[in-house]
Parts: C-alpha cells; structure tokens; sequence
C-alpha cells in the first residue's frame, strides 16, 4: 500500500531476530512497555518505504540490528484492524484493515539493544515462543520461518 497519512504509510511489519546457538535455534521476543506482553519487533511503514526497508529501520530502531543483515522475506501475511494500531481512522473511513509483512533477521550476538517500546528481551526456542506471544500472526511467522531455517529454505532472502 502506498497511501500515506502524516508520513505514516498504510502497512505494518514484523522483524522476529533468530540466531543459531550449539546447533538450536532461538528466537528474540521483546516485552512491549505499553502492554506487557511478548511480540516480535512491530512497526509501521514511513512515507515511501517499502515493506523491506520499514523491517530494517525497526528492527535498527527496536533492537539496535542495524547495519547491513540477512533478512528473510516471510509468506506469513495478516491483516490488522487500523483501530488496533493508530487507535483512529488515521487514512479515512474506507481503511478498515491494514497488512502486516513478517520478516526473520540473522542476530550475530545475543546482545540487544532495547527501545524505550519494550521493557526486556528473551530468547526463546520455538517450543517456549509459540505459547508467550500474544498474537497469532507472530505465532505463523515463529513457525514459517523455523520451518525455513531448519529446512534450508530461506529462499525469499532480500
């Protein structure tokens, strides 16, 4: 979606960090400090970006993974009500729904760097992070991209 309000673009990502450690796959789940609960990094599209670049600004901003990082491109779509996400009918009354790209990102370090969005960060297999997050669009993405990793097929890298 290209439509634009105050530079806010119509769309959300979902940026869920991974890293391989002794030969498991663990997943980084962020607390959000409005609302307590376990999510991956979540944010909207800026004016003309695309999915892809709003996943690298959020996941430098939310979890200091800046730089220039392995991102995997997710089939694992949803659609989120607006009101759910800027709390109004921020581009008029005909967008009722907004899309939601997921995305995993390579963490080189167990170290994160926390936004004042989220109070703390774990890492968890996927077996712990499937049951802690609240939604279930990150429950989709959790399981697409570790069926990905395990399975060597990261092919929609970007």
């Amino acid at each position: 979606m290209t439509d634009t309000v105050g530079g806010r673009a119509a769309f959300q990502v979902l940026v869920l960090p991974y890293q391989e450690s002794e030969g498991s796959l663990l997943y980084a789940l962020f607390r959000r400090s409005d609302g307590s609960y376990w999510q991956g990094v979540a944010g909207g599209g800026e004016a003309s970006e695309s999915p892809l670049e709003a996943a690298r600004r959020e996941a430098s901003e939310e979890a200091g993974l800046a730089g220039d990082r392995e991102f995997i491109e997710l089939d694992s779509r949803v659609t989120i009500p607006v009101l759910h996400v800027t709390g109004e009918f921020t581009w008029g009354p005909a967008v009722l729904v907004i899309p939601e790209y997921a995305f995993g990102v390579r963490a080189d370090s167990a170290e994160l760097v926390l936004s004042s969005e989220h109070t703390e960060y774990g890492w968890f297999s996927l077996d712990a992070a499937m049951p802690a997050v609240r939604w279930d669009s990150n429950r989709t993405a959790l399981w697409e991209l570790d069926h990905r990793l395990r399975r060597g097929r990261a092919s929609r890298e970007s």
